[in-house]
C-alpha cells in the first residue's frame, strides 16, 4: 500500500494527526477556492475544511 492510502485510511481510522496532515496537504486548493471574485472568504475557508474533513470520513473506499 502506498504512503498516502496509508495516511487516508489512518485519518479515517480517527487518526487526528493523519487528518491534520490530510487537511495540510490539500489546504492549497482550499484556499485557492476560497477566493471568490478576487476577495478572500475566510468564512468559506473554514466551511470547506469542514466539508474535507467530513468527506475523508464517508469516503468509501471500495
Amino acid at each position: 500500500m502506498n504512503d498516502f492510502m496509508e495516511l487516508f485510511m489512518s485519518a479515517k481510522n480517527g487518526d487526528s494527526s493523519a487528518m491534520e496532515e490530510l487537511l495540510h496537504m490539500y489546504y492549497p486548493l482550499l484556499y485557492k477556492e476560497s477566493v471568490v471574485n478576487g476577495i478572500f472568504d475566510e468564512d468559506l475557508l473554514q466551511e470547506l475544511c469542514l466539508l474535507f474533513l467530513k468527506c475523508v470520513a464517508k469516503f468509501n473506499i471500495r
